[in-house]
């Protein structure tokens, strides 16, 4: 295929999805979208004003990126996971890989797709936020690639999870044993430097907590953690599960009977 052909395939894939999510923003924009407001009432100013700064922010300021970023990654997983699934359990998937387009174009596609609704959500929920939090972004490229690469790294996962899934149950499983206390455990709703020390080193096994406090570094200018620490783990995982999703698709495991 030659490099129009490899576009018009990629986009195809990128539009459908995009349309996929689109069509029913009332069931993928708005949800999260309410119960990261009820966590800004709730967490930020009910308890927020009890428990005061956090690392010299007000601490709903202090949780406003962590919220953000939780809504990008759940999203972004949603996304491919269920889309990847249908595709698969269509027979899509398998008839994308016996056609003359690369596997590395599907895989790409049904990512960017992912992507796509986590920056969609991720900016709704950043307006909402607006209404409770003082925003004031302090490096907005690293604001902006620490997303990106985010929302990257939660859609390799979740063609991974699709992959190996056998029926719509299985594809809850990683959501909410794995995904739902890496997050809620990843420094969104506190800083690391309140635990002892061994917490703090168990936190910094968690690839979440470099996502967290990445963000929040871009936003707030505060940090548990080297931002170049930060982004060596969020690349070194997109090379992982990239590489990982690519053999997959290649071997056509989970997909070819």
């Amino acid at each position: 295929m030659n490099a129009q052909q490899l576009w018009t395939a990629y986009t195809t894939i990128l539009v459908k999805e995009v349309l996929r999510f689109a069509r029913i923003w009332v069931q993928t924009i708005i949800p999260p979208v309410i119960t990261t407001a009820l966590y800004f009432v709730i967490f930020g100013n009910l308890i927020g004003s009890q428990i005061g700064d956090m690392e010299g922010h007000r601490y709903i300021d202090f949780i406003t990126p962590g919220l953000i970023m939780m809504t990008v990654i759940t999203n972004a997983y949603a996304n491919v996971v269920s889309s990847f699934y249908g595709s698969k359990f269509q027979g899509n998937v398998a008839e994308m890989l016996v056609s003359p387009m690369p596997n590395w174009i599907i895989l790409a596609g049904f990512v960017s797709g992912g992507v796509a609704r986590g920056l969609a959500v991720g900016l709704a929920v950043t307006l909402v936020s607006l209404f409770f939090s003082t925003l004031s972004v302090q490096h907005i490229f690293i604001t902006f690639t620490i997303v990106l690469l985010t929302s990257v790294l939660f859609s390799l996962a979740g063609v991974i999870n699709a992959v190996y899934a056998k029926s719509f149950d299985d594809i809850t499983i990683i959501p909410t044993f794995v995904l739902t206390p890496l997050t809620y455990l990843g420094g969104v709703f506190y800083s690391i430097a309140m635990l002892s020390p061994l917490w703090q080193n168990i936190s910094l096994l968690n690839p979440v907590l470099y996502m967290v406090n990445g963000f929040r570094y871009g936003i707030l200018g505060a940090s548990d953690m080297s931002i170049w620490l930060s982004y060596s783990v969020i690349m070194g995982f997109i090379l992982l599960l990239g590489g990982f999703s690519l053999y997959l698709l290649n071997k056509g495991i989970g997909i070819r009977s």
